[in-house]
Order: structure tokens, then C-alpha cells, then sequence
């Protein structure tokens, strides 16, 4: 089936084809260089062409995080919840690792995109429907953050940063070295730890930083195996969740005060 095609032998323009086009885009030259003249050219038009479609940059950018999320694939039907918030945010981790400058642009906005809503929605409905309480989902939102869209911020951002990237999520946003070995003031170091120097000065992370296994493509910071490292804290995170809901956890203090075997109590 052939496509249509106007007038002037072009496809023509709709929303979805200036969204994917911009999400090519950005895949191949990353977020930084997107303009929406950058973007017309892209598409063999005139800029005002693109602004029936979409307003501004600002929409244009919000409609890009919407295609990049709704490419996150459901979890498993059936499976506890705890396993299915664990596959949704892992298949999350592989969207964003598609499109290495989702995770800085899905940051800059002010506020979440329908896509993301829809996202969030889905994900409280499976702490909901696994039994968590209101209360308690409410912290583990706030407890997971950017995990929640496969990303996670190190202590320190700089290095490889690109602009609009985020600090330590997928491998393109910036890479800093949190554990690795703090930046010697003079002496020689090595890309696998400290100086001698250094280490001297801080045992306890020279230390840390030569018992890691060390990764050469790692954003999460001294080497560190990025994907093993975001599982880690999110597996973490889905068991304290599950301790807590079965221990009938609540925000309250009144009732954690009444309750000693409560954490916090």
C-alpha cells in the first residue's frame, strides 16, 4: 500500500512524524542540537511547517519524553508485585538506554507529560492492587524518584555531561566518580584508583575504590558495573518496601509510637 503523499511528493507532516523525527534526531546527535530549525531541515520543510504541530520547543520536547515512555513495555500479567514493578522499571532502564538524552530532557521539564502520568498512575495501581496502603505507596514513590523512569542521580555530577543529560542514569548522561578515588591534588594516579597520595588521605575510599569491579564504559562512577549497580539498590528498595507492608508500616507517629516494632517507632 502505497503512502499518501502531498502535493509536493513529501510525506506529510503530523505530529507523530515531527515527535519520531525529533527523537531520531536527538538519538544521533543528542539533545543539546535540537532546534526546530535543526529539526525542519531534518524533514525537508520550512520551521513554521513544524508549528502547526506543536507550539514550541517546549511541547516538542514534552511529546518526545511521551514517545520515549510509552515504548516501556508492561510487566508480566499475573506476577506479584513486587516482580512487576521490578520489570516495568528495568524495561524503563532499556528505553532510556535507547535513547541515552530521555532521562536529562525527562528532568528539565516542569512538571510530568501525559505519557509519564499514565506511567505513574500504572505503577502506584500495582503497589495499590499488591496491598500497599495509601501511605506507604506514597513514601515508596518518593523513596524510588527517578528509579521509577530507570535513572538514578550520583553524588556528584561533571565529566562527560551533556547538556540536558542527567547525572548517572543510561551510559550517556555525565559520569562522575562518587566511590572512585577523590582527585588527587598532585602525584600520579591510575585510571583504576588513587594516588598513593590520596589514598593516604582517605583510606576508607581508596580502599572501596580498589575492591570494585571496574567497568571502562561505566557513567555510574569508578568503574562500577552500571547495571548491576542500578538492580542492586532497586532490589533494596522492593524488599524494604515489602517489610514494611507486611508489618503494616504507616507515616503516622501516633500509631508507630503505639506500635514499637515499627521502623521509626
Amino acid at each position: 500500500m502505497s503512502r499518501q503523499r502531498d502535493t509536493g511528493g513529501r510525506t506529510p507532516l503530523s505530529k507523530d512524524r515531527v515527535l519520531r523525527a525529533a527523537v531520531e534526531l536527538a538519538d544521533a546527535a543528542g539533545a543539546e542540537v535540537l532546534s526546530m530549525r535543526r529539526l525542519a531541515q531534518e524533514l525537508g520543510v520550512v520551521p513554521m511547517a513544524l508549528y502547526k504541530h506543536v507550539a514550541n520547543k517546549d511541547e516538542l520536547l514534552d511529546g518526545m519524553v511521551d514517545v520515549v515512555v510509552g515504548q516501556i513495555e508492561p510487566p508480566e500479567a499475573g506476577v506479584h508485585w513486587k516482580s512487576a514493578v521490578r520489570q516495568r522499571i528495568l524495561a524503563a532502564r532499556r528505553a532510556l538506554l535507547r535513547h541515552p538524552w530521555a532521562a536529562g530532557v525527562i528532568e528539565s521539564r516542569t512538571g510530568p507529560t501525559p505519557a509519564v502520568l499514565a506511567y505513574l498512575d500504572a505503577m502506584i495501581g500495582t503497589f495499590r492492587d499488591g496491598g500497599l496502603s495509601v501511605d506507604l505507596t506514597h513514601h515508596v514513590m518518593h523513596a524510588l524518584g527517578s528509579r521509577l523512569l530507570g535513572f538514578s542521580r550520583e553524588l556528584f555530577d561533571g565529566g562527560r555531561a551533556q547538556g540536558g543529560a542527567a547525572a548517572s542514569p543510561p551510559p550517556p548522561a555525565s559520569a562522575p566518580p562518587p566511590v572512585s578515588a577523590p582527585r588527587p591534588s598532585s602525584g600520579p594516579s591510575s585510571a583504576s584508583g588513587p594516588s598513593s597520595a590520596s589514598a593516604a588521605a582517605y583510606p576508607r575510599v581508596a580502599e572501596i575504590a580498589a575492591a570494585a569491579a571496574h567497568d571502562v564504559d561505566s557513567v555510574v562512577g569508578g568503574g562500577c558495573d552500571d547495571q548491576f549497580e542500578f538492580e542492586f539498590a532497586l532490589d533494596l528498595l522492593l524488599d524494604g518496601f515489602e517489610r514494611l507492608h507486611l508489618q503494616g508500616w504507616t507515616s503516622a507517629p501516633a500509631v508507630r509510637e503505639a506500635r514499637p516494632g515499627l521502623p521509626g517507632g
